[in-house]
């Protein structure tokens, strides 16, 4: 197979091509490049040959300067899309190296959005309870998904790094992250495929009364509010609130209404107990930001908005609910293993990706902006 051709196209075609696809990460929509503002941005096509020649793949591009040298790290979050079963895939990834390389790239980095094992919830609960394995790749897989593989051998052909866990410049999405599978599923699966707690939580925040509905942009100062009061008992670093108003403006109003865009809000008695932000493209949804106030925890607002955004991904048509990211420690004394034991009360599945890999293009430049980012 001869080389694609690829160069830069607009925002509605790119948009129009995601709205097309079946699935594709919110982060590779031409949307996510307004958020991301203190990068460049490029969005990409990729053409089969001839003329016109038909659009087969496209990506979103985010350029990060070099310190004092006009040379950048071109970063392709959760991305391309392109077909990643391609027998050849280099008949993608050559060009864009190509591409990147003209525009001043010295290192490519790219988040291929393809799975390669999968673990029930039962089986990392017993995990947990075992108390042997303390990270969740030495655990079996209930499922080895074979394009996983396929995919790692093909860029170590191609000349591309592996992921090297918590080292580096981290541009830094989630190699493993938890999610629900939808597809012909109800309501009622759901709810019985949830643990006990899950179900009594749901069941408790409603009898309490609390009312679930969806927001718009009047509510963002509001969310950002309970986001920082989480952040301050959860001991993590909040976004400022700009961020949050121009992710609203941005991926709201996207062309081809490739995105679908929704903050949601959790009342008891006239108070904000619960408050999130979801998102769809395709049949993948994603619970992307989440707050919950300190007082009236015992309301369960929290169950009580997840499941809201669940029942409503179903209802739209998804196939997956995805609540992001999880650390892969397994340990009982890891404070971090809170996270994974609420999200696998779900009843869904973690998920590792192959991870996000790199390309240098320039060696000593890419070594050079390596070291500068691990010692920030």
């Amino acid at each position: 197979m001869s080389d694609l051709s690829i160069r830069t196209i607009s925002t509605d075609e790119h948009a129009a091509y995601i709205a097309a696809q079946p699935s594709a990460s919110f982060l590779q929509t031409p949307g996510w490049a307004a958020v991301k503002s203190e990068w460049k941005a490029e969005s990409l096509g990729w053409y089969e040959p001839g003329t016109p020649g038909t659009l087969v793949g496209v990506g979103l591009v985010l350029y990060r300067q070099m310190p004092k040298v006009k040379r950048y790290l071109a970063y392709l979050p959760e991305g391309p899309v392109i077909d990643w079963d391609a027998i050849d895939l280099g008949s993608y990834l050559r060009p864009l190296a190509a591409h990147l390389l003209e525009r001043g790239a010295f290192g490519i980095r790219m988040g291929p959005p393809v799975a390669t094992r999968r673990w029930t919830a039962q089986t990392i609960k017993d995990a947990i309870a075992g108390g042997q394995q303390p990270r969740l790749g030495d655990v079996r897989p209930d499922v080895i998904e074979p394009s996983g593989a396929t995919v790692v051998d093909k860029l170590h052909k191609l000349g591309w790094k592996a992921p090297r866990i918590a080292e580096g410049f981290a541009a830094g999405q989630p190699q493993y992250v938890f999610q629900v599978p939808l597809a012909g599923r109800t309501e009622d699966d759901l709810l019985k495929g949830m643990n006990q707690l899950w179900r009594r939580n749901i069941k408790k925040a409603g009898k309490a009364g609390v009312e679930v509905s969806q927001g718009g942009t009047e509510d963002i100062k509001a969310f950002h509010a309970l986001y920082v009061e989480t952040a301050q008992r959860d001991h993590f670093t909040p976004r400022p609130l700009p961020y949050f108003e121009k992710m609203y403006a941005a991926m709201a109003n996207q062309p081809a209404d490739c995105c679908d865009f929704r903050i949601y809000n959790a009342h008891h008695e006239g108070d904000l107990v619960a408050s999130t932000i979801w998102v769809r493209v395709g049949g993948h949804s994603w619970y992307s930001y989440g707050a919950s106030s300190t007082a009236k925890r015992d309301v369960r607002g929290s169950n009580a908005i997840q499941w809201r955004m669940m029942t409503d991904a179903l209802a739209a048509g998804a196939t997956v609910y995805d609540l992001r990211g999880i650390t892969d420690t397994l340990d009982p004394n890891d404070p971090h293993v809170g996270l994974i034991q609420f999200k696998t009360g779900t009843g869904g599945e973690a998920v590792e990706y192959v991870g996000e890999w790199d390309l240098p293009l320039n060696k000593a430049l890419y070594t050079a902006f390596d070291l500068y980012m691990r010692r920030r």
